[in-house]
């Protein structure tokens, strides 16, 4: 039987609230607690993983830098990107963390088949590629069993700031997006497509969700 995944597509959320929200929810979430998949764009934002170095970064100008707490190199995300957070508990699913990466690749590939985009992996470098360039990156953490952070698709954006870092620690890496291969430009289409996929590689079944960040019970003071 399908697991039910709640679906909350959230628009336009400044990285930081998420990335708190997404934090907050994996601490206090149960063994009961349905998993989540988050959809979203970000304001401009560099953001240097746990394996990221500084210099990397090589000319981030107006757009911040943030240093967070997944695996990973640099990346950039803007508007015209999908980002996509899966919180789901690993045990419950059944899947290893190796896994997790690599039904999150698929998702995106199929995605792209869709559209007769032909996607693939390279081998040492998680994301998913077209012609050696890259057109979704991966990072991911995983707490208490349960996976947080995710995934950033790029459809139809402004591709210029990737000239002022080296793309996930790799110097020269061209990028690309689904609009420039040939796809769609709207992001609902590719979002509706990419859940569409996801959900087939994890099993599950889309609930839609309240399409605002979750709302944690306080803690109470003793």
């Amino acid at each position: 039987m399908s697991l039910p995944l709640n679906i909350r597509r959230l628009g336009r959320v400044p990285y930081e609230a998420s990335w708190k929200a997404m934090s907050a929810f994996t601490d206090n979430r149960t063994e009961d607690t349905p998993d989540e998949l988050w959809l979203l764009e970000h304001d401009p934002v560099f953001t240097l993983g746990q394996a990221g170095k500084m210099e990397h970064v090589l000319a981030p100008g107006d757009i911040p830098v943030v240093p967070v707490d997944r695996g990973g190199q640099v990346t950039y995300h803007g508007p015209g990107q999908i980002v996509a957070y899966p919180m789901v508990d690993l045990r419950r699913s059944g899947v290893g963390v190796r896994e997790l990466v690599n039904r999150i690749e698929q998702a995106i590939i199929d995605t792209m088949g869709h559209w007769n985009i032909v996607a693939e992996r390279v081998a040492g470098a998680p994301g998913v590629y077209v012609a050696g360039a890259k057109v979704a990156a991966l990072g991911l953490r995983v707490r208490r069993g349960c996976s947080f952070h995710g995934l950033a698709f790029n459809v139809n954006m402004d591709l210029s700031p990737y000239h002022r870092i080296n793309p996930c620690g790799y110097k020269g890496l061209e990028v690309t997006q689904v609009l420039d291969l040939g796809g769609p430009s709207s992001l609902a289409e590719v979002e509706n497509t990419l859940v569409e996929e996801f959900c087939r590689q994890f099993d599950f079944r889309p609930v839609q969700a309240d399409p605002h960040l979750p709302e944690l019970p306080a803690r109470v003071a003793v």
